[in-house]
């Protein structure tokens, strides 16, 4: 496990949760005490996972773990007392946070764990799909832009210039992109 966040006040409580994790394989794990402190190391790191113990000392902690779910790509896990667990997983649970109550099963909080891995995991496959993809669109929009330079300037159609741009990158070995940020240079003098 690449890394992951402990946010709990109480000292004996980050100690456990280290232990668990340490004994999951997991390298990196880094702990801070309060969910302002929290929010300051999202931003710092790309975590795995984050594990908040509730209550914090500034706040009781649900708020956080939706804002970690919804601005990270971390798998998330709440730690609530028992009696408070499903009226805080009926707040958290659209946010895809999982609600592990207190005292602990180390056997729960172990799948809890690994469940949020494996949400991770998938977040971050879509994520790349997702960069793939808008690079995708990009490449169309600076085509169409070359396109619109060679009708503008070379008075070619529009099928005209969209054959133009493939040939050239056919001949010259080179990407459509590459092709078309070349023309924008020529006519627009920049891309």
């Amino acid at each position: 496990m690449p890394g992951a966040l402990i946010v709990s006040s109480g000292e004996k409580g980050r100690d456990m949760l280290c232990g668990v994790l340490t004994d999951m394989g997991a390298g990196d794990i880094s702990t801070v005490t309060s969910g302002a402190e929290a929010r300051r190391g999202f931003a710092d790191a790309d975590w795995q996972v984050i594990l908040i113990n509730t209550p914090l000392s500034d706040e009781f902690g649900h708020e956080l773990a939706v804002f970690a779910a919804g601005s990270t790509g971390a798998g998330v896990v709440l730690l609530v007392k028992a009696e408070m667990a499903d009226e805080v997983a009926a707040r958290v649970e659209d946010a895809g946070v999982f609600v592990v109550p207190k005292p602990l099963n180390r056997a729960l909080l172990f799948g809890a764990v690994k469940l949020a891995q494996a949400a991770n995991r998938r977040i971050m496959g879509l994520q790349r799909q997702n960069n793939i993809l808008q690079q995708k669109i990009d490449d169309i929009r600076l085509v169409d832009r070359a396109k619109c330079a060679l009708i503008q300037y070379r008075l070619l159609t529009e099928p005209e210039a969209h054959k133009y741009i493939e040939r050239e990158a056919m001949d010259s070995r080179r990407t459509r992109r590459e092709v078309a940020q070349a023309i924008l240079r020529m006519y627009e003098g920049g891309c």
